[in-house]
Formats: structure tokens, sequence, C-alpha cells
């Protein structure tokens, strides 16, 4: 069995992590909603639809 250099509860130099800790990025806001984007795609459908259906019922 090999010896080991490490001290216990050290990461060994060859399993560590070497990369450097990232900056979170700030939310954002809406853009990063995609609910908010897809009711507003539908209620835009729903609404285009409806002009069509009043127009066949001659409601407008």
């Amino acid at each position: 069995m090999a010896i080991s250099l490490t001290p216990p509860g050290e990461t060994p130099p060859a399993e560590g992590c070497i990369s450097e800790a990232h900056v979170e990025r700030p939310d954002g806001g809406i853009w990063e909603h995609p609910a908010f984007w897809a009711g507003l795609v539908l209620l835009g459908s729903v609404v285009f639809a409806g002009f069509f259906i009043a127009r066949i019922f001659g409601f407008a």
C-alpha cells in the first residue's frame, strides 16, 4: 500500500479543482422567465383568434 504524503482532510494536488471561483451573474429579470413570454404569446394568439371568431359570427 502506498504511503500518503497529504495530511488527512486536505485534497491531494492532482485531484483538486484548479479553477477560480466564478462570480454569480445577477438575475436577468424578465428575460430569464420564459413562462411570462409564453403567456404573452398565448394571450396574443387568443385575442387574434377571437377577432376572427367574432367576424365569423358577425360581432365585429
